[in-house]
């Protein structure tokens, strides 16, 4: 497994998806515009999307029709959208996924609406994505670094891959990487490739062992109650046209993006804005979506993250200081510090206090590289708080 080496002490928290407003103006600045600020000021408004994941009540038979009662009771997530959050340019068809997991795997399935079911790739781990597919991205530990892309077309063709960090940030993907014990299979509504009919779509049902995503999550597998992963989905979709009595990518055209949870920009590598799943110990029963209790903090350090890479770009430097930013932080609720910057020999670290609705104060950390921390007593906190939440929460009908 590849592995990047975490600060001395360093505990990657789970950052949890909150229904928090974003604050409108995180930051401000009289001069600094260029890519990657632009970037971040699409993302900022999103809001990353979350999923309580219940424990099944019943044996799951891998078959891809999703027929157990146990699959029936989960519910789906809100269908996928643009990947940029560009309402104008909506899906035209539908997809939509819900997750399961019980002693053994973590299951996850999705439905895809399709008229023409069109795969030819039959290679594992060819690149899926150059035809039609289903990708998910999972990051359990939070930390935006060290994550798995999972590949899969309609002819249940795998591909899996670790990635050491975003590529953004120079990442590269480990190809010899596989998950072991991986199990997959799709249930097609129609016919494949081929163009004389119509089809409804197809469904994927995936399980994914826990013992192999503990050897890579760096957290705990199976989770605890209420635990929260980092994780999204996304579908790739070519705009094609029948030519010799077979389907044929456009030439020239790109394909469409359809994520769970919107990035942003055109780029499923941002695990900042990954949706989350929250895993429920109690079978067969609701429970409420914990909201991130440090959402205005790890906004604000992200931020900073965004203005440092334009910076660095245009003065081949990092910035010491918010003033060198031309950054500023207007006092918000959940805000009661700004971020210090301290230069590091490999670039710099950026760390900020941040409350988090009655625990005490903890330190947040970010550097140049994307790589996302707290102090070492955090995951302890945050266990306790997630099982007083729980405990104080009606569940939902």
């Amino acid at each position: 497994m590849v592995r990047i080496r975490k600060p001395l002490g360093a505990t990657i928290w789970p950052m949890t998806c909150a229904a928090l407003l974003i604050p409108a103006s995180l930051g401000l600045t009289t001069g600094l515009r260029a890519g990657h600020v632009e970037e971040w000021a699409r993302m900022k408004p999103l809001i990353p999307r979350g999923y309580v994941c219940f424990r099944a009540t019943n044996i799951i038979s891998l078959d891809g029709k999703l027929a157990e009662p146990t699959w029936q009771a989960a519910p789906w997530t809100q269908d996928f959208v643009e990947i940029r959050g560009d309402e104008k340019a909506a899906p035209r068809l539908r997809t939509r996924a819900k997750m399961l997991w019980d002693s053994t795997n973590l299951y996850l399935a999705a439905e895809l609406e399709a008229p023409h079911v069109w795969s030819t790739i039959k290679q594992r781990d060819a690149d899926l994505a150059q035809e039609n597919a289903f990708e998910i991205f999972l990051d359990p530990d939070g930390d935006s670094h060290d994550y798995c892309e999972l590949t899969f077309n309609a002819l249940n063709t795998a591909r899996e891959v670790l990635l050491d960090k975003p590529y953004k940030d120079g990442g590269s993907a480990s190809r010899s990487f596989e998950l072991a014990g991986l199990r997959s299979h799709v249930q097609v509504r129609g016919s494949v490739n081929d163009p004389r009919d119509l089809d409804t779509g197809w469904t994927i049902e995936i399980a994914l062992p826990w013992a192999a995503l503990a050897e890579h999550a760096g957290r705990r597998a199976p989770p605890s109650d209420g635990e929260q992963w980092r994780l999204n989905f996304c579908r790739v979709e070519w705009p094609t046209d029948k030519a010799g009595g077979r389907y044929r990518k456009l030439a020239g055209a790109p394909p469409a993006h359809w994520s769970w949870s919107a990035q942003g920009v055109d780029d499923m590598h941002r695990p900042e804005k990954w949706g989350y799943v929250q895993f429920s110990r109690k079978r067969g029963t609701r429970a409420p979506f914990i909201p991130d209790p440090a959402l205005p903090a790890r906004n604000a350090l992200q931020e900073l993250y965004y203005y440092q890479k334009d910076f660095h770009q245009q003065n081949q430097r990092w910035a010491s200081s918010l003033a060198e930013l031309h950054l500023t932080f207007p006092p918000i609720t959940g805000l009661e510090s700004t971020p210090v910057i301290n230069l590091t020999a490999d670039g710099y670290e950026a760390t900020l206090d941040g409350p988090m609705q009655g625990l005490k104060p903890l330190r947040w950390h970010i550097r140049q590289d994307a790589l996302f921390w707290t102090d070492p007593d955090l995951r302890t906190l945050l266990d306790l708080y997630y099982q007083r939440v729980l405990s104080e929460s009606t569940p939902e009908p």
